[in-house]
């Protein structure tokens, strides 16, 4: 495990191969993600779908929220399970914020540069959604975190009514990428499958034994198993907002 500088932003996150150990019990972070856990629970149905006229009237507690998170900056001291739990909640709960702030919309794309602009605190630094994607999360090397960043919009991954957390990112992870992989955003089959686009925007991610094999991933978490050698294509993806009807 090495410590590495991601971009020009000064931030920080651990670089890690392989699966996730346990928490270090002798971890002295005592992040709190209730705050965000509750507002998940009351706005997002159990389709990932979000009430965001209701969130707008709780939009200070997100805000309160998003203050904690910048206060608690990560350090080369925190375990992969801290960095991945803060970072996961930190996006989806600024993506959001951002929602909110413009709302209403009919997607996140009617938004100026939404991943592109820097508006997301963190300890003394402003970064955008695409640093904590591409410069942070990416680099711990664990792909089940496209199942888990939710960018507002059909074709994402749900968003779960549940903050994630160190204690429990493991089962988070798992069961997000289980019930993407084997939901509508795939149409599974042995020899012609249609995957989501997700799986054409970050092949190189997605890999079996060390290598790239993004069949071989998906049949570790798909009920159906796609022959290695079918011809899969992808699906179109829907950029409407995840909105509740």
């Amino acid at each position: 495990m090495t410590t590495a500088i991601i971009g020009n932003q000064g931030l920080t996150v651990k670089e890690v191969d392989g699966k996730l150990g346990s928490v270090s019990p002798n971890s002295n972070i005592k992040l709190d993600h209730k705050a965000w856990d509750i507002l998940l629970k009351k706005h997002v149905d159990a389709q990932g779908f979000v009430d965001y006229n209701g969130f707008k009237k709780d939009h200070d507690q997100l805000k309160a929220y998003l203050t904690t998170l910048a206060k608690t900056a990560p350090s080369s001291e925190w375990t992969v399970e801290e960095l991945l739990a803060y970072y996961i909640n930190l996006y989806n709960a600024a993506t959001v914020d951002l929602i909110l702030d413009n709302y209403p919309i009919k997607s996140i794309k009617d938004i100026s540069r939404p991943w592109g602009k820097d508006f997301v605190n963190v300890g003394d630094k402003v970064v955008s959604l695409n640093t904590i994607e591409h410069g942070i999360l990416r680099k711990i090397h664990e792909p089940r975190i496209h199942f888990a960043i939710n960018c507002a919009s059909i074709s994402c991954p749900k968003l779960l009514r549940d903050a994630f957390t160190a204690e429990k990112i493991e089962e988070q992870l798992e069961k997000a990428t289980v019930e993407f992989i084997n939901s509508n955003q795939n149409d599974i089959s042995e020899n012609n499958p249609k995957l989501s686009k997700i799986f054409d925007f970050y092949t190189s991610d997605f890999e079996l034994n060390g290598k790239t094999d993004l069949i071989g991933f998906i049949n570790q978490y798909s009920h159906i198993q796609i022959n290695p050698k079918a011809r899969y294509s992808f699906k179109d993806y829907d950029w409407r907002l995840n909105e509740q009807d």
